[in-house]
């Protein structure tokens, strides 16, 4: 189904809407961490569950997600998750503990997890090829700057507001995707409704992936090592048991065949290091300024800017040039680009200044922008129309596995007193290192035109099923 002209701006503009909640409200509580910290009283530890907790259910639902959107409509799973999304921000609005946060920051999580791959897929049937990495670059440009633009928008109403009010704030948004996305998203036939559903699968992929950062936090955290040790044991046997189980279903909720796509293990490779790297960055450079002293958090918000700004005025030339050269030049040269970024960062570590961390920032937005948006349309072009929901939630899986283990890492890295800036110069490598390594998968990307991609996608997708 191809909409034209207004039609499908319209249904862009909804997807776009309700998409942006999600990235938005992975980072923009970066910022308010240590207000969240004084006011209901816990450790610095414990707060960062409120990151890990709320990336690992949305990593662990997003194939879940996308195999139902494909099963019982996307419109439908689009419009339930926002609805579920407003009644889970007023939640965490009012929040009277830490418990009942953390529980409606999980909530958040799900519903966004329902709306995510839904809308990738319904992009994706709705645009026809010659425009479609286009119109992913202006939808990327716009998901890159919430990510991006997060924390000053969580510094600017932690300040006017206190906490609550990043939670607040999605109230309004909400409403409006809601009622636009009533109107606009169009009606599909669902699929493959009759195949058995996964249920092993959907038990055993966030098993898996909260044990993992589980493990990584407790590392963090200095906990014992035969503990630790234990507990890595259990969860590499989980993981073993999630390959076999998937390996073996008939429409599993993981989809490890798609690994056996180039395109697809490509993109997805590429965007789990280069999430990792900017995920680090954006949690790390508040942090950094914060025990430097002298900082607001306005002030920080608008370094963090150079950023964001960069990602959202590229992205949607790179797509216009992934629909005439191809989707790998764009693609390698974001990766190009957040890699040099990088060198500086690692090289100055903490002492680095801050004039210098801007430029770096912002060269590392214009790599960022021009890559993401072209991996997206890559991993959804690399099978057929009817399966674009899956391989949307399986991707978006694996750019939140970067951000997991990321910042997970992080945390073990600088440890928990807020003044102590020394543990710095290894972040910064991290994001050099994850940078160089989405380079190296980037790589792997077919060079092929986009005139070829309908045909290479139902390639793919039948020796994918051999």
């Amino acid at each position: 189904m191809k909409v034209r002209g207004a039609g499908q701006r319209w249904i862009v503009a909804a997807v776009v809407l309700g998409g942006v909640l999600m990235p938005l409200n992975s980072t923009m509580i970066a910022v308010a961490l240590p207000d969240i910290t004084d006011d209901l009283g816990i450790s610095v530890a414990r707060s960062a569950w409120l990151v890990t907790a709320y990336l690992v259910a949305l990593a662990s639902l997003l194939p879940l997600a996308g195999d139902l959107a494909d099963r019982f409509g996307r419109r439908r799973m689009i419009l339930s998750g926002l609805a579920v999304f407003g009644v889970a921000s007023l939640g965490a609005a009012t929040a009277p503990n830490f418990e009942t946060l953390l529980g409606f920051r999980v909530l958040q999580a799900i519903s966004g997890a329902m709306v995510l791959p839904a809308g990738w897929a319904v992009m994706r049937e709705v645009v026809p090829a010659e425009r479609r990495a286009y119109t992913f670059g202006l939808m990327g440009s716009m998901i890159g700057l919430a990510a991006a633009a997060g924390p000053p928008i969580g510094g600017l109403l932690t300040e006017a507001a206190g906490w609550r009010g990043i939670f607040y704030v999605n109230v309004p948004v909400v409403a409006a995707a809601l009622a636009l996305g009533w109107r606009v998203l169009p009606k599909t036939r669902p699929r493959f409704a009759g195949s058995r559903f996964d249920f092993a699968g959907a038990f055993l992929l966030p098993a898996v992936l909260s044990g993992l950062a589980g493990v990584l936090l407790a590392i963090a955290s200095g906990a014992p090592w035969l503990a630790v040790g234990g507990a890595a044991l259990a969860v590499a046997a989980g993981a073993i048991a999630l390959g076999i189980v998937e390996t073996r279903a008939v429409a599993p909720v993981l989809q490890p065949r798609l690994f056996r796509i180039r395109n697809f293990s490509a993109a997805a490779g590429g965007v789990a290091f280069s999430n990792m790297a900017m995920y680090v960055t954006l949690l790390a450079v508040p942090l950094m300024l914060t025990a430097r002293g002298g900082y607001s958090n306005l002030d920080i918000g608008l370094v963090l800017m150079a950023l964001s700004i960069a990602a959202f005025v590229v992205s949607p030339l790179s797509g216009r040039i992934a629909d005439r050269l191809g989707r790998r030049i764009p693609a390698v040269f974001g990766a190009l680009m957040m890699t040099a970024a990088a060198v500086p960062l690692a090289v100055e570590g903490a002492a680095i200044s801050v004039p210098l961390l801007i430029v770096a920032l912002a060269v590392f937005g214009i790599g960022f922008g021009a890559a993401t948006p072209v991996l997206q349309t890559s991993s959804v072009e690399a099978v057929e129309p009817d399966r674009a929901a899956a391989a949307a939630g399986v991707f978006s899986t694996s750019r939140y596995f970067g951000s997991i283990v990321g910042s997970a890492i992080l945390a073990g890295l600088i440890g928990t007193d807020r003044a102590d800036s020394s543990g710095f110069d290894g972040v910064f490598i991290l994001v050099l290192v994850a940078s160089a390594v989405s380079l190296v998968a980037i790589l792997g990307l077919s060079s092929r035109r986009p005139g070829a991609v309908e045909d290479e996608s139902l390639g793919a997708t039948v020796a994918a099923g051999d």
